[in-house]
């Protein structure tokens, strides 16, 4: 009788671009590199004379604009990424700031997502600056060229991965290498910028279980507070504690997975497409804008996010029913209204005559500070939905 062979381990990568955006600033802008740079804000005005190399600094800002991020060396200085720019004012008064430019990040994205799918095709796509690459096959299949270790086999083909990324981008990234896309997505912080962190299965005690329970993806900023209350600081003593208090502390589902998190167990595969339920575009404005007083800029505004909105679709090739809109005013409260189509679109013009329909259904005698489109129920173009 055969003895049963324990299956191989999946080789999953997680790539993570290095300061994404503001690394493809600094492309444009090379005499900035070293310096600490704050990427944030929406109008070129932050900017005062690029010819000069004078640009603006955060010192004197005001206005809700967020940090979208920041270069390792205002990291340095405390400002990262969602800290309201008044506070990084405070904390780095001299650093640079400028505004952020999401059409050409969005191409960066588009240009090293291509480099890696032509050496490693099964990748899933996890947002403008991070992926996850399946890495099983193409490590099976360099074992007849060389090393005999397919976790260093592993780490080569990661490495050309990094060249690639950067002949097409001139832009770093780091990868996590594990059995995993939970512990991949741990090990690509690991070595940061431009480095390559491989974790076996044995490797879990002594690099995993050290490091703070929030590295784990899923674990908050609540959940990671109540753990520290309870006295669980790292993932190593999470993983040594019973299921059962987990799961009474934390509820069936969450304390359940949280076990098995600890623990470095995840058999999610790496999904290569997934159907979007739906497009949106929202904007929020540094200073409120007035529905009567500001119509002219706002009308603008919301005619631009419906075009945006109509490329992505045309992107995606696909259409939508449901046009929607999203209002939030200066006292925080949002309101959505949508308006369902009889034919699917991806048409600016109707996009924008729908929303507007959707507009004269909202109060405005209230100050505005983000304004959204959105189409959903998504279908190919074209396609005609009976009621």
């Amino acid at each position: 009788m055969q003895s049963a062979t324990r299956p191989s381990p999946r080789h999953i990568a997680h790539l993570d671009m290095d300061a994404f955006y503001a690394s493809v600033e600094l492309l444009r802008y090379p005499q900035l590199k070293g310096l600490p740079v704050v990427v944030g804000g929406r109008r070129r005005a932050a900017q005062d004379d690029v010819e000069t190399g004078e640009f603006a600094r955060l010192r004197g800002y005001t206005g809700r604009g967020v940090v979208t991020t920041s270069t390792y060396e205002a990291r340095a200085l405390g400002v990262f990424s969602a800290m309201g720019l008044m506070k990084a004012a405070k904390l780095a008064p001299d650093a640079i700031l400028l505004p952020a430019d999401f059409d050409a990040y969005r191409r960066y994205s588009r240009l090293f997502k291509d480099a890696v799918r032509a050496i490693a095709p099964q990748v899933e796509d996890r947002g403008i600056d991070e992926i996850y690459i399946d890495l099983s096959e193409p490590v099976a299949a360099s074992a007849a060229e060389g090393a005999p270790d397919p976790w260093a086999r592993a780490r080569a083909i990661a490495l050309d991965i990094q060249r690639a990324v950067r002949e097409a981008t001139g832009l770093s990234c780091s990868i996590g290498i594990t059995p995993n896309k939970l512990l991949a997505k741990i090990a690509s912080e690991l070595n940061k910028p431009g480095g390559i962190s491989v974790v076996r299965p044995d490797d879990l005690r002594g690099v995993i279980w050290p490091l703070p329970v929030r590295k784990i993806n899923g674990i908050g900023p609540k959940a990671g507070a109540k753990l520290e209350r309870l006295g669980v600081r790292s993932i190593g003593e999470l993983a040594q504690q019973d299921p059962a208090w987990l799961i009474e502390q934390f509820g069936r589902s969450f304390g359940a997975w949280m076990h098995e998190a600890a623990h470095g167990r995840d058999e999610r595969p790496v999904v290569t497409w997934s159907e979007p339920k739906s497009v949106s575009r929202e904007t929020t404005f540094e200073n409120d804008l007035h529905a009567v007083h500001d119509r002219a800029r706002l009308g603008k505004i919301f005619t631009e996010l419906c075009l945006r909105v109509a490329g992505d679709l045309a992107r995606k090739g696909c259409a939508g029913r449901t046009i929607g809109i999203k209002i939030r005013y200066d006292n925080f409260h949002t309101v959505t209204r949508d308006l369902t189509l009889d034919v699917a679109t991806q048409d600016a013009a109707v996009i924008r005559r729908a929303a507007g329909e959707c507009l004269k259904r909202v109060p405005l005698d209230r100050r505005i500070r983000l304004l959204g489109v959105r189409v959903g129920n998504l279908a190919a173009p074209g396609e005609v939905h009976q009621l």
